[in-house]
């Protein structure tokens, strides 16, 4: 049977009725896609909704952030063909020098926050009102000054369908600790990503998911979405040496903070991503010689299967092996599907028979899939306050308290990234 064709592009007017209708099959994609201080503040609750806290940073360094809106000219879209370009949102986090007068960020950008109810209430149990998603700050400072040294280079691909403000914490720890870390998101993926402004080819600042089903269903759709990744993530980087060498990427041609090339030290380039984000940074680490070492948190290691039932054929990291560190750290209950669990631990086992030792596996107990991500300290903040039921919770990042599982994620990224990376210099 033939794979159908991609789906048509979302006009920006239909993005609320459309976020609602394509958020099961998004969902389904991500599946198949401790200190003190590490622990979410309490929540705050006002007249027009709760505000939820990110946890803190734990590390020495202050935080600055950016965003850079890069346009990869040598490539159409591959979700839209009206699109002859290939547009991506990233946001960069950085030890700051100073952060007077640089005020903090929003954990989504205004739009964003909007919208992103729509998509993320019917999956994930999260509520549809009570909760002042814009209000939500990180604990980044925007625009300020980065510290002048030459620090190891992180990008991060979030899951299928999730914007990459979904990594904040994470990549706000290790930055806290002197990485220089990068979110990418994939337009036409992700649910919502609100560019800086319009095209004569994009009518909206916003592009919304194409999905509208499960693409490990669609072994094209599945192929797309990985190898958009794989590319996007290596425009990304490309980018990134442009502005080390003292030029500014942004296409629109926005200031970028004083020092933050002289910050990038691209011999030393790591990435992690978390479920379809994991299949690809593994596969990336595999195919790009100046990545030096990847974490897959919990994403599949092998192509969608032809037909339901049958057996996925691993990808070439997972067939061939790597020659560079590769850690996968999964969950114990995974998104609580035996098959998948099942589907999981044999693309991972593909690769883990070969020998080398270059490949670890860890996995965190009582966990579930979205640990991963900002969720493991917002779904508690959310249960507490009566938004969220227990069931809902334990479905998306497991009964196991954020004071653990946050340092827990936070302890494997940065312990990993240390012995292969190398320290960051202070």
């Amino acid at each position: 049977m033939s794979s159908p064709s991609l789906p048509r592009p979302v006009a920006a007017a239909d993005r609320r009725t459309v976020l609602t209708s394509a958020l099961a099959a998004a969902g389904l994609l991500l599946i198949g896609s401790g200190t003190a201080r590490a622990q979410a503040p309490a929540r705050a609750r006002s007249a027009d909704g709760v505000t939820l806290r990110l946890p803190a940073p734990t590390g020495p360094h202050r935080i600055g952030t950016t965003s850079l809106y890069l346009v990869d000219r040598s490539r159409r879209d591959p979700w839209d063909p009206a699109i002859p370009v290939r547009e991506v949102m990233a946001t960069v986090f950085y030890p700051a020098r100073t952060v007077r007068d640089a005020p903090l960020a929003p954990h989504m950008t205004p739009g964003a926050a909007e919208l992103f109810p729509s998509f993320a209430a019917p999956f994930h149990g999260l509520p549809a009102t009570g909760v002042r998603w814009a209000a939500t700050m990180t604990h980044a400072h925007t625009g300020a000054p980065a510290r002048a040294v030459r620090r190891p280079v992180l990008l991060y691909s979030p899951g299928g369908g999730d914007p990459r403000s979904l990594g904040t914490g994470l990549a706000e720890e290790l930055a806290s600790h002197g990485y220089v870390v990068v979110g990418v998101d994939h337009p036409g993926d992700a649910c919502v990503v609100e560019f800086p402004g319009t095209t004569s080819y994009r009518r909206s600042p916003f592009r919304t998911t194409v999905f509208r089903d499960d693409p490990r269903k669609d072994p094209r759709l599945a192929r797309t979405m990985i190898d958009a990744r794989i590319a996007d993530l290596r425009f990304v980087l490309g980018q990134l040496t442009a502005l080390a060498a003292g030029f500014n990427p942004d296409a629109l041609g926005r200031a970028q903070p004083a020092h933050l090339g002289r910050a990038l030290d691209l011999r030393r380039v790591g990435y992690y991503g978390h479920s379809a984000g994991g299949t690809a940074v593994a596969e990336a680490l595999y195919e790009g010689h100046r990545v030096a070492a990847a974490v897959n948190l919990e994403g599949y290691l092998d192509r969608a299967p032809a037909r339901p039932g049958q057996e996925g054929e691993p990808y070439p990291v997972a067939r061939h092996g790597v020659d560079r560190p590769l850690l996968l750290l999964g969950t114990g209950d995974f998104i609580g599907r035996a098959q998948a669990k099942r589907e999981l631990t044999r693309s991972w086992s593909t690769l883990l028979a070969h020998p080398g030792g270059r490949v670890r596996r860890h996995e965190i107990c009582h966990a579930a899939h979205w640990v991963f991500t900002d969720y493991a300290a917002l779904a508690p903040q959310l249960q507490a306050a009566g938004l969220m039921t227990a069931a809902a919770r334990r479905a998306l990042v497991g009964t196991i308290a954020p004071a653990r599982s946050v340092p827990m994620v936070r302890h494997h990224l940065r312990s990993f990234f240390a012995r292969h990376l190398h320290r960051p210099e202070g």
